[in-house]
């Protein structure tokens, strides 16, 4: 490559007086790829975090895969826990009861989410969140009489939402009211037991704090009069991606009574929603690169219409059509690559910074970005995935490469003798 061709690109982006027009679209050529990229980087970002602070939150509480009987209850639930922990991938098991039930304390009741679990081997398994007050061994342990009572209550441990909406603390009575009723003399009655407040968590996900409420396991099969039977059991694989190929080995390993699901089953419609959204972010912002792309070719045919007498005695002077495309193909991809630069620049300090800026912007206008009780997540996550910058990064140079070639072939095709004519 002759260093003519270079050189040449690099003293027709200054501006002069005469040029100043061709400079002010040149700038906004600049200034969209500049935006597009840094909008595309801090979307995509924001995006891949809310992925991955969901999926986090979502296979905290819940498992990677569920195991359960078609028949209903699961009775031998130690037998299979043995032989699906032997398969190769799978890290722990644990037993679990899932039942729909009310929380009700003084004149206040809401439906609830009970989840019966052991609390030996559930913590190998899941992880329920930050235990703001009492501890999870709460469960194990009886807990204290309150009111006069002579016997004392079991535990259950509550979400912080939850809590709140029951004005609930620790070491407060609650009683548990299950819909399934029991037969008395006076009809069906709802079965209902007292339980003492062990522990409050906090998931960080509204809808989990809000709903779920913890017992153990024993105490569970006993209000519900299930006796040695569970729901299912609940996995922790050492690959979450493995999960689907892990689950179809359980079900053939166990047999056609017994259904495997995974986390990617349970929450397919919620993933495949973000992706999509993603997707389409990611074409609708691409558009403002388009435009930039539109904006250096309208400049370059303007440059090439003004430089008609330099062409001509660049070939005059021997220039190839080659090395005329050359000139300025290397003047748009210098406008691109310095608008992904700076917007690559612009982009990533946003993108790494974006906690810090959405808290401050709450503090500077005392709003809340994303509210726990209409969101799922309460802050505004962010995670760079660097193979989506390079991809953003190529994509645009490769848009402002496609944008230089027909300015560039049509300059090469003048011929010298037609615009040096009237000269």
């Amino acid at each position: 490559m002759n260093s003519y061709e270079l050189f040449i690109s690099l003293r027709y982006l200054r501006a002069r007086r005469k040029q100043v027009f061709v400079s002010i679209i040149t700038f906004i050529s600049v200034a969209g790829i500049f935006l597009g990229v840094a909008a595309l980087i801090i979307v995509l970002a924001v995006m891949n975090g809310f992925e991955t602070d969901l999926r986090n939150k979502i296979l905290g509480v819940n498992s990677h895969i569920v195991v359960t009987d078609y028949r209903g209850g699961m009775q031998n639930y130690r037998q299979v826990m043995g032989e699906i922990v032997a398969i190769p991938g799978v890290e722990a098991a644990t037993p679990f009861i899932y039942s729909q039930a009310m929380l009700k304390s003084g004149s206040s009741t809401t439906g609830v989410v009970l989840r019966g679990l052991s609390t030996k081997g559930a913590l190998k398994v899941i992880n329920i969140g930050k235990i703001k007050e009492g501890s999870l061994q709460g469960l194990e342990t009886e807990g204290k009489p309150t009111g006069g009572a002579k016997a004392p209550r079991p535990g259950i441990v509550i979400g912080r939402e939850l809590a709140k909406n029951l004005g609930l603390f620790l070491n407060d009575p609650v009683f548990v009211i299950s819909p399934s009723g029991v037969s008395t003399p006076m009809g069906m009655m709802p079965r209902m037991k007292a339980f003492i407040v062990a522990g409050i968590f906090e998931s960080g996900f509204y809808e989990y704090d809000s709903t779920l409420a913890y017992i153990s396991l024993e105490e569970c099969q006993s209000f519900l009069n299930m006796g040695d039977m569970v729901t299912g059991l609940e996995l922790r694989v050492y690959d979450i991606y493995k999960a689907g190929q892990i689950a179809r080995q359980i079900e053939k390993k166990l047999g056609f009574r017994y259904w495997a699901r995974n986390w990617m089953e349970m929450n397919r419609n919620l993933f495949s929603a973000l992706k999509l959204e993603k997707r389409v972010m990611f074409i609708i912002l691409s558009l403002i690169v388009l435009v930039a792309a539109f904006n250096i070719i309208s400049a370059l045919i303007m440059i090439v219409m003004e430089k008609n007498k330099d062409i001509a005695i660049l070939k005059a002077m021997g220039a190839t059509r080659s090395g005329i495309m050359k000139i300025f193909i290397f003047q748009g991809v210098i406008v691109g690559a310095i608008g992904a630069f700076l917007g690559t620049l612009a982009g990533l300090a946003v993108a790494l910074n974006l906690e810090k800026i959405s808290l401050f912007i709450e503090r500077l206008f005392g709003f809340k970005i994303l509210p726990g009780d209409v969101y799922y997540l309460s802050e505004l996550p962010s995670q760079v995935n660097y193979g989506d910058v390079a991809i953003i990064i190529l994509g645009t140079l490769l848009i402002s490469f496609l944008a230089t070639i027909y300015p560039s072939w049509r300059a090469s095709r003048l011929a010298p003798a037609e615009a040096l004519r009237y000269e």
